[in-house]
Parts: structure tokens; C-alpha cells; sequence
């Protein structure tokens, strides 16, 4: 089941999701025993092999002598294209910004960073990346001081990548919120799930689509939330992990991503996503029409996830990944529909400008 080493890039072209994608195509089930012979055969490799939890694809913890590694094995429907912009968008990171943690690629003995597979009958690709080590920002507790730091680190980020490009990054991707047509196509069981979409929809068609020639566009990392991102025992944020939601869309949705895990099951949500988005301003500053919609941006993010969750559950019952955000979100979007949300942008629009 051989394939051409450059697969066709999907622009955006379609509304909608294709028949077979990333998102209805069940990730591979490779064994433990399977990972550690493509490690050592591949990449000259030896270690304890971990599997670790994971969406899309099929993820293992490399444990050598020295040090660890992530062997990524990806979706049989992901395009070699879009893994290659992974790769090329950490490279280039990393040359812009030494300080930043990534999980950057190893090479394999032929000197590829993505190499084919074959296991089970299909044909898959996978990529060797360095283990960053640290705590996930999901396991300890927030501060005020955390969260100003968390922003910055965004801002450093987005800052790093702000003359890349790859053709890629423009295609049709469903957790970009300019892809509104997934969530208008999308039939929910419950009719008070599509309505609860529905109001913020409205909400950001009224509010954000007419100043959209404002909000400026770039490749943006679209997954900084709290089980991507990693700190220090000192809670400085240091790296960053996954790519795969890589896509060239508004500045502004970076911190909105973000902000938008970090509001959930906060007693102080708005002082909680402030301190996100005044530290990305003050290393990324964004325009007043960029600040301004954050607060959609961030809502509808939210509708994405759980628009996504109703979608592939029935696909994949047997994936507690997929359903880890639904309620929090839905609990914190039934708050804010009874907000005026044109308020909240304004008071963090105030906190953000008060030095």
C-alpha cells in the first residue's frame, strides 16, 4: 500500500467535513511490541515503550538509556502535507526562540522525518519527536502571575512563527472557527445543544464577521490548552506540545483557544482568561478590533468542542478523550448566553490597557 512521499494538500475547498478525514477515521492499534521494533528499526532506537493517550492518532513514550521519545503514529486519512508543516513550523521556532521547549523531530537512519508504515493492512505515517518533559498546565494550580506568564508564552509563540508559511496551513479544518459550516450541519440529539450553538453563532456572525478585515491572519499553533501546554516546578511555562491543529487563521484566536480551557470550572473566569490575554498583548500586542473579539472567538471555540464531541462519540464510544471538555463547556457556554458579552470584551479590553 505504497504512497507518494508529497500527498495532495485539501484547501479549502469544501464547507464541510469530507467523507473519510482525520475526524471519522479510527486512529491505528499498533501494539507496544510494534512501536519499540519501529523505534529501534527505524530510528535506531532502543527503550521501555509506553502508550499514552490520544485523539487522532496512536502516541507511545519512548524510554531509552539517556533520554525519552514520543513515537507519533498518525491517522491513516492525515496528509503527509500536514505533518511536514508540523515539522517545518517547530524547526522554525526553534531557530526564532531558543528559550521555547518543542517537540522537535528526529530523523530516522535513511534521514527522513517521516517515514511509512505498514501495520494491520494500511499504511500510516509516524515521526520520532524529542520528549518534553515538565507538568501539563491541567495538573497544578493556576495563579494570577501563571496565567499572565501563559499568555506571554503564546505571544512568544505566535511571535516565532509570524513569517512562516505553508500551503498546508490553508485548508479546510473544522477546530478553525471560520469553519462555521461544521457547526451549522452538524445534527445534535439534544435540541438545546444546537440552539446553545445556534446563539453564539449569531454572536459571531453580528460581532466579528464585520470587522474581519481587521483581524489579522497568520499560522497560528490553534491548541493551547491546558493538557498541551507545560511548565516548570516553578510554574513558568516552557514548552509546548501537539501541532496537529496547526492552521492559518486569526492572531486573535490563539489566546481565545487558550482562554477558553482556562475559563472552565474557574470561580472568576473573567479575571482567570484577562491575565491570558494581557500577557499575550504584551509580547504579541493585537488591535482593538483583534481584543475586541476575543471574547466571541473564545465562546465559539467552546461550541467547536462540543460540536466535535456529539460528532465523534458515536463514532468512537470508547474514547473518554473525546468527551473530556463537553461538560465543563457546555455548563460555562449556558453562562454566558445569559451574559452580555459586548460587556465582558469591554471590561477585558480595560483590563488588558491598565498596565
Amino acid at each position: 500500500m505504497a504512497r507518494s512521499n508529497r500527498a495532495s494538500v485539501p484547501v479549502m475547498k469544501s464547507n464541510r467535513l469530507d467523507k473519510k478525514s482525520v475526524f471519522d477515521t479510527p486512529a491505528p492499534l499498533l501494539s507496544k511490541n510494534e512501536a519499540g521494533k519501529i523505534a529501534l528499526k527505524q530510528f535506531g532506537i532502543a527503550g521501555t515503550v509506553e502508550s499514552l493517550v490520544s485523539d487522532r492518532d496512536q502516541n507511545f513514550k519512548i524510554l531509552g538509556e539517556d533520554q525519552s521519545y514520543i513515537l507519533k503514529i498518525s491517522n491513516t486519512a492525515e496528509e503527509y502535507d500536514v505533518l511536514d508543516m508540523q515539522n517545518k513550523a517547530m524547526e522554525h521556532m526553534a531557530k526564532t526562540d531558543t528559550s521555547m521547549e518543542l517537540p522537535l523531530a528526529i530523523p530516522s537512519i535513511n534521514g527522513d522525518d517521516i517515514i511509512e508504515i505498514e501495520s494491520n493492512g494500511e499504511s500510516n505515517w509516524a515521526r520520532l519527536l524529542h520528549y518534553i518533559d515538565g507538568q501539563f498546565l491541567t495538573d497544578i494550580n493556576q495563579s494570577i502571575d501563571m496565567l499572565f506568564e501563559l499568555g506571554k508564552f503564546l505571544g512568544n509563540l505566535d511571535f516565532s512563527l509570524k513569517d512562516f508559511s505553508h500551503s498546508a496551513s490553508k485548508r479546510y479544518f473544522p477546530w478553525d472557527v471560520r469553519c462555521v459550516d461544521f457547526l451549522k450541519t452538524h445534527h445534535f440529539k439534544k435540541t438545546q445543544d444546537k440552539i446553545l450553538v445556534n446563539w453564539f453563532l449569531n454572536q459571531y456572525e453580528s460581532c466579528v464577521l464585520p470587522m474581519e478585515d481587521q483581524l489579522r491572519k497568520m499560522v497560528i499553533h490553534n491548541d493551547g490548552n491546558d493538557h498541551n501546554v507545560l511548565v516548570n516546578r516553578d510554574g513558568s511555562t516552557t514548552g509546548i506540545i501537539d501541532f496537529g491543529d496547526m492552521i492559518y487563521s486569526y492572531i486573535a484566536l490563539e489566546p481565545a483557544v487558550c482562554m477558553a480551557y482556562v475559563a472552565l470550572e474557574k470561580d472568576d473566569p473573567l479575571g482567570a482568561i484577562a491575565q491570558v490575554l494581557k500577557g499575550f498583548h504584551y509580547t504579541f500586542p493585537l488591535n482593538k478590533s483583534e481584543l475586541k473579539s476575543v471574547i466571541y472567538l473564545m465562546c465559539l471555540r467552546l461550541c467547536i468542542s462540543i460540536t466535535m464531541a456529539s460528532y465523534r462519540q458515536p463514532l468512537f464510544p470508547e474514547n473518554p478523550y473525546l468527551s473530556i471538555s463537553v461538560n465543563p463547556a457546555k455548563e460555562f457556554l449556558n453562562k454566558m448566553k445569559n451574559k452580555n458579552l459586548a460587556d465582558w470584551s469591554d471590561k477585558l479590553i480595560a483590563i488588558v490597557n491598565a498596565g
